[in-house]
């Protein structure tokens, strides 16, 4: 039968090799035991406390690289959420002054800008001034000078006495 193993390669083997022999297993060096003189530690609970800390230490810098980055990716995009809501708003007010821009380009728009920044009128036009109906407060406090400004309300809002012809 030992010919027939022998078929499937050129290299020769042994007829029989046990798998924890020294130096001719990799899995045997993890299943035996290290001898005390050969460990880092000899003292079992010091080893104890080294892994722990080592276990901790791996912990942490997982917490930090995968947890922590969390909290600030929702905040990036929350602030991302709200930039591009202001882009919106500002494309929109882009959009609004272009149109302002190509109206001002036409006659008829200078002539309109013109007569609502310098009060230009064409030769020939009237210009009307519309005020409206201010309404003024009702309930000022007393004292100057308020009593004076209640005692013109007063005069405004009585009716007009008619004038008794001498």
């Amino acid at each position: 039968m030992s010919g027939v193993r022998n078929k499937t390669t050129s290299i020769k083997r042994p007829e029989h090799r046990a798998a924890a022999d020294d130096g001719r297993s990799h899995v045997g060096d993890f299943t035996r035991g290290i001898p005390v003189e050969q460990r880092i530690s000899r003292r079992p609970q010091l080893a104890m406390f080294a892994g722990i800390f080592v276990l901790l230490v791996v912990v942490v810098a997982m917490v930090a690289v995968f947890i922590l980055p969390i909290n600030t990716w929702r905040e990036q995009d929350n602030v991302l959420r709200e930039r591009e809501e202001q882009l919106e708003k500002l494309a929109i007010v882009n959009g609004e002054l272009e149109a302002l821009d190509a109206r001002l380009d036409t006659d008829e728009g200078v002539r309109e800008a013109a007569g609502g920044e310098i009060n230009f009128v064409d030769p020939g036009e009237q210009q009307i001034v519309v005020i409206d109906d201010v309404t003024l407060p009702r309930n000022l406090p007393n004292g100057w000078p308020y009593n004076i400004s209640e005692q013109i309300l007063t005069i405004r809002r009585a009716e007009p006495v008619a004038a008794s012809g001498d």
